[in-house]
């Protein structure tokens, strides 16, 4: 119940953010629960090396912990590519200095999400190189958030928030209050985690599975709000029937692919043995 009222919290300070800001930024690229479905059952993923460490110590990852903290969240958790380079992304920069050199005046810049996943990456490589379970466990965290953000087809347009299409406040009905809602009946099933053979360029295929459900996205919700005058309950079941198979892939696809970026940090770190 403890944790259940404090989801709830969140998800209405989400939504007086976005009202009182005019929806100018989101609040959360997903809800808590997300993000603790998605952590959880990446643990699942991994190989027998590496999945008794985090069966052992998983309630030491600050989001499944009991208490689990408010995740810092803000514009630099999202990255607008379609801002950038149209679909497919073929020409999408690499890092950070790339976008910034070749589109010095873009204001997605702000949008760190990648460079944010590189990062957090190269630190956890660092953790498991000197066996510090403390800070594997954290910026495993980290990189969970980051990985899982990345999933949301939300976070990858400039119009985050369905102010492109009059869909206004799109982000916190689908990101934060819908997951919440289908929580018992959308849950990640992912594939095993595999090692990636370029962590870096494995990030634009991250955002090139989950960018192309965005038109579908819209599609279902637009199609969910028709005949309605607000965003009830009405609302929510008719989303459901069509944006249950997008949820389950984003958060299925987020799981499999958290659990891949730990496998190849470890490996990457050569493979130590952990307690």
């Amino acid at each position: 119940m403890k944790r259940r009222l404090f989801h709830g919290s969140i998800a209405g300070l989400c939504v007086l953010a976005s009202f009182l800001a005019g929806a100018a930024t989101p609040c959360l690229a997903w809800g808590p629960i997300t993000h603790f479905a998605v952590t959880d059952k990446a643990i699942d993923t991994l190989p027998k090396g590496l999945q008794p460490f985090y069966k052992a110590h998983r309630l030491e990852l600050p989001t499944l912990g009991p208490d689990a903290p408010p995740r810092d969240e803000g514009p630099e958790r999202r990255f607008a590519a379609d801002a950038f380079v149209p679909f497919p992304f073929t020409d999408l920069p690499r890092t950070e200095a790339a976008a910034k050199e070749r589109f010095p005046d873009n204001p997605a810049l702000q949008g760190r999400l990648p460079w944010l996943i590189q990062e957090s990456y190269a630190r956890l490589v660092d953790a498991f190189k000197k066996g510090e379970k403390e800070a594997i466990l954290k910026e495993s965290d980290v990189l969970s958030g980051f990985v899982t953000d990345l999933h949301n087809p939300l976070a990858l347009t400039k119009g985050y928030d369905g102010q492109l299409t009059g869909q206004h406040g799109l982000w916190v009905r689908f990101s934060v209050k819908y997951p919440e809602i289908e929580e018992k009946r959308v849950k990640p099933d992912p594939d095993a985690a595999r090692y990636l053979d370029n962590p870096q360029e494995f990030v634009v295929d991250i955002i090139k599975a989950n960018y192309i459900w965005l038109d579908n996205l819209l599609y279902a919700d637009d199609l969910a709000h028709r005949g309605k005058e607000g965003y009830g309950d009405l609302y929510y079941e008719s989303l459901a029937t069509r944006a249950n198979p997008i949820l389950k892939g984003c958060v299925s696809r987020a799981a499999e692919d958290v659990g891949s970026y730990w496998y190849t940090a470890w490996t990457a770190a050569g493979r130590p043995t952990l307690k």
